[in-house]
């Protein structure tokens, strides 16, 4: 039984990357409610490696051409939608079974709202007397949406440790609701009552999050635990893709160098965790405080395996050869850098300085150092030149790091959401809100957008090619044979013992030979039937061509 009980919701979408759904915020806001000595439950219907196919939905069915498959070669996408977590009925009833008297649901993106009230109305019919609360980014950029549905009683927009305390508080009597920061709600006559984003005024005051909740042993890495920590709150730069920039109600803050340290402890020491995400794009940012923390994480920790990463990108003139040995020494294995772009006219629209100087700087010390790297651009975006894009993946294909091509999706509570609001192409309805739903279709289409990706995935395998092995490919592109093979053996390799991957890698060679040659994108079906993908033909000859002025 607890009195509170905390939602991760399931979600429908073509995969997930269990590492990046930890439930650290919910973990945060459990902590302090456990201090005020309510007790809580965190129900993670993600925590689960249960996911069946589910049917497209009607407004993405234009994405069935656009990712034909399945592919079995390395340059596939994606090809089967499918719902990842527990049934709805399974969590209505896990939360009924806790009894508690306020349940709070996590709704993090506005792409799976729909997901979030599916699993509000499961609760509602399981536990009907119970409260329900709504937080995270989809409430507080579109709190009135979310408070039109029937099954949600309240919402809290921002920061939430603090405010789900007192609305618990009030919930029993202590205190008025309308006092909660952040909160809101319906009033009578079907208006709403909603207040700004909660904010913490000092993230040190916040108790460590209650990870004891969390199903560790669900996110595991290899044989450890793995941990997410935020090191900070908001961004201190002016991206206008972003909605917690400098400008937002978030405004930018940083834990102190102890308090972070103690969080660090209490997943290395008391969790067991080997890897540590920072969930930050900024923890780089303020360079002495940086280097302070990775010091005394070496100093604490060195020679004991801890791996760290910072998945959400780094910010390259932040780091300097200084810094990444420092990154090297204390456990970092990866630098994953922020590029975003190349094209100067687009990084003036996206409110970006260019930032080529400080990464291929951090290509080089990273190399130096060991550490691998991963370099995040921006494609699809409203009145970005899909040529641009190209050149980007030009760019980046003689530098020492796997592209990450990222497909724009208007963000509620930016600045190019409003862009794209005034030009008409905000899409409808919510579920379109992620990358891939392809959801922009502007001067760069949605066949433009799907082609960006599959030539990243072209990219990133010739990256993998030893130097003889390209070579040997790009003789074979030279070849004058016309058309492309019928078919190419996709079987396990039993009889000519060749593993999966190296079969895997040979068909991959064959269909990058095609292209090289002819510009064409291929890929394979599970019987071996060779297809050709709709891509833009304009893309793939400048990409091509680009491709073998660098690898000539």
């Amino acid at each position: 039984m607890a009195d509170i009980v905390l939602v991760q919701p399931p979600i429908k979408d073509f995969y997930l990357t269990a590492k990046r759904t930890v439930p650290y915020g919910l973990a945060c806001i459990a902590s302090p409610l456990l201090q005020e000595g309510f007790s809580v439950e965190i129900v993670d219907a993600l925590a689960s490696k249960k996911s069946k196919r589910a049917e497209l939905p009607p407004e993405l069915d234009y994405l069935r051409d656009l990712y034909a498959g399945p592919d079995m070669s390395p340059f596939c996408l994606f090809h089967d939608f499918r719902r990842f977590g527990r049934a709805f009925e399974s969590i209505g009833q896990s939360v009924g079974e806790s009894g508690p008297f306020l349940v709070g649901v996590s709704s993090l993106f506005s792409a799976y709202s729909a997901e979030a009230i599916e699993t509000a109305k499961a609760i509602r019919a399981r536990r009907p007397e119970a409260v329900i609360v709504f937080g995270g980014h989809h409430p507080t950029e579109m709190p009135e949406e979310v408070l039109g549905h029937e099954c949600v009683d309240f919402i809290i927009r921002g920061e939430g440790e603090a405010a789900m305390v007192l609305l618990a508080q009030a919930i029993r009597g202590k205190g008025a609701i309308e006092a909660v920061p952040g909160i809101g709600f319906k009033t009578s006559g079907g208006r709403f009552f909603v207040t700004p984003p909660a904010v913490l005024a000092d993230l040190d005051e916040v108790p460590l999050p209650a990870v004891e909740l969390i199903d560790n042993g669900f996110y595991g890495r290899g044989r450890g635990a793995s941990a997410v920590v935020a090191a900070g709150r908001g961004c201190p730069l002016g991206c206008s893709y972003c909605s917690i920039g400098c400008s937002s109600w978030c405004g930018f803050r940083m834990k102190s160098a102890p308090r972070l340290m103690e969080e660090i402890r209490a997943a290395v020491l008391g969790g067991g965790a080997r890897f540590i995400d920072f969930e930050d794009e900024n923890i780089s940012f303020r360079k002495e405080w940086f280097l302070g923390v990775l010091a005394q994480i070496e100093a604490e920790f060195g020679g004991c395996g801890l791996e760290l990463r910072a998945m959400n990108g780094l910010y390259p003139p932040s780091l300097d050869e200084e810094v990444i040995y420092a990154m090297k020494k204390a456990g970092f294995t990866a630098l994953n850098l922020s590029l975003c772009t190349t094209d100067r006219k687009q990084l003036k629209k996206f409110g970006r300085p260019d930032v080529r100087e400080g990464f291929e700087r951090a290509l080089f010390f990273g190399a130096t150092f060991g550490l691998d790297a991963v370099a995040y651009i921006i494609v699809g975006a409203p009145g970005q030149d899909p040529m641009a894009s190209v050149a980007d993946l030009i760019y980046l294909a003689d530098k020492n790091a796997i592209a990450g091509v990222s497909v724009f999706y208007p963000a509620p509570g930016s600045l190019d959401f409003t862009r794209c609001e005034a030009l008409g192409i905000i899409p409808e309805p919510l579920s379109l809100f992620r990358s891939t739903a392809l959801p922009i279709s502007d001067t760069t289409t949605r066949q433009d957008s799907v082609t960006l990706l599959r030539l990243g995935r072209i990219l990133n395998f010739c990256k993998s090619l030893g130097a003889a092995e390209r070579q040997e490919v790009l003789g074979q592109a030279k070849v004058a044979t016309q058309g492309v093979p019928k078919r190419i053996p996709v079987g396990d390799g039993a009889g000519d013992g060749k593993s999966h991957g190296e079969r895997r890698r040979e068909m991959g060679k064959i269909l990058l030979g095609i292209f090289l040659r002819d510009g064409a994108v291929c890929g394979v079906s599970p019987q071996g039937r060779v297809f050709c993908h709709s891509v833009s033909d304009s893309l793939c000859q400048a990409f091509r061509n680009g491709l073998l002025r660098v690898f000539a």
